[in-house]
Parts: structure tokens; sequence; C-alpha cells
């Protein structure tokens, strides 16, 4: 059963969140500060994270920053003014999804439930390459089992990480604008958050070096420079 941690100051949320998540097999548990909820991770059996923007001791972006300096669990942000500056912080910090408050349980649920089934269980992290499997010098990424082994080694990813990858991956050589990449990652709304892009390459990038595969051209986008693809 995953285990969610619920990093919100209401003290009336929850409870009755924490038994709406029950009907759908997720425990969640509830810290109502974030140093509460940092001890709680470092713990270990979390599934992922769902913070509030706005909370005593730090707001939610630093908890964001915190957590990820040494975790990449799942992170959804509560954005109590749904502004659009705020999805635009949350995402640049590492956070796989965001829900403006007030919210309905249904949708907090299902956003949950999409970020968990992105994370790939570690069991595949060592299958063998299949038909899905896109694979280059030094880099296999799995689209069924959102993996990735870079030198035969898995590599953690956000959500957000990973489906920009497999984004350049499935097209090695083509040059993707910032507009090309959030139309595909972020819907309707992609042109609101150019500046982020950045940030994810950067954060990629770095997870995936020794590899030099993720090339900028100026003024055109990005594109997956790697030799001996398949698909």
């Amino acid at each position: 059963m995953p285990r969610i941690l619920l990093i919100d100051d209401d003290t009336q949320l929850g409870g009755p969140l924490a038994a709406y998540f029950a009907r759908f097999d997720m425990e969640l548990e509830h810290a109502l500060r974030p140093s509460e909820g940092l001890a709680r991770l470092q713990q270990g059996g979390i599934d992922a994270a769902i913070l509030d923007v706005m909370l005593p001791e730090m707001d939610g972006f630093a908890l964001c920053r915190t957590i990820r300096k040494d975790s990449d669990i799942p992170i959804i942000m509560l954005t109590a003014r749904g502004e659009v500056m705020d999805r635009v912080v949350g995402l640049e910090l590492g956070a796989d999804d965001y829900v403006p408050k007030p919210f309905e349980p249904r949708e907090l649920v299902a956003r949950v439930q999409t970020v968990l089934r992105r994370r790939a269980p570690v069991a595949a992290k060592a299958a063998a390459p299949d038909a899905n499997t896109l694979v280059f010098d030094g880099l296999q990424v799995n689209a069924t089992t959102r993996t990735v082994l870079r030198g035969g080694e898995a590599v953690d990813l956000t959500s957000t990480e990973f489906d920009l990858l497999l984004l350049l991956a499935r097209a090695p050589g083509k040059v993707f604008s910032r507009d090309d990449i959030l139309n595909q990652l972020r819907g309707h709304e992609a042109e609101l958050y150019t500046r982020a892009v950045d940030i994810v390459v950067s954060r990629l990038r770095k997870k995936l070096e020794p590899l030099d595969c993720i090339k900028t051209l100026r003024n055109a986008g990005y594109t997956l420079a790697l030799a001996g693809s398949t698909a």
C-alpha cells in the first residue's frame, strides 16, 4: 500500500483526507510542520509527498528544495492561490505536479496515482531491454517501466525529468524548442512556463553525467545527441 505524506498546517485536513485516500488503497500520514515532515521523510517508507505552499517555519517552495537535496520522491504542491508563478517556481524546484486550493479530494487522489504510476518499480530497473526500450550509446530509456539506465546503472528521475528525456529520446537529433517541450509536458498553459524548461534540462543533464547527451542549439532549443538508437 503506497504511503503518502501530507505536510500542511491545517489540522482539520489530515483526518478526512486520510480516510478518503484509504478508499483507494493508499495510506496518508499528516505532518503539521515542515520540520516534522522532514523528520518523517528521513525515516523512509514514504512513496510521495504533498506540500502546502503556505507553511510555518518555511514555505512549501523552500521545503521542496530541501527535500530535493536528498530525495527524488514524487512531490505535489498545493497552491492556495493557484497562481501561475507558484506553479512555475514549483516546477523549477523539482515538483512533479500541483493542485490549486480549494481542491476536490478525488482530483488530488488522481494526481497522486498518476505520479506514482510514473515511478518505475525497483525490480524493473534491472529488466532487460524490450521493444519499448530506446537504446543509445551508454543510455537506455524504457517507456513502459519508465526506467532509465546510464552505463547500466539506474538513474532516478522525477516524472517531469523523465517525460522530457523520453520526448527527446523518441526523436534523437530533432531540435525541440522550449515551446515544443512545454506543449508536450504542460498542455495549453505551456507558454507560461518557458523559463522553467532550462531548469529541468539542467537537472536532467546533471543526473545523466558523465554522458553529455542533451545539446543546446542557441536560439533554437534542445536535442538528444547520442548514437546507436533503436526503437
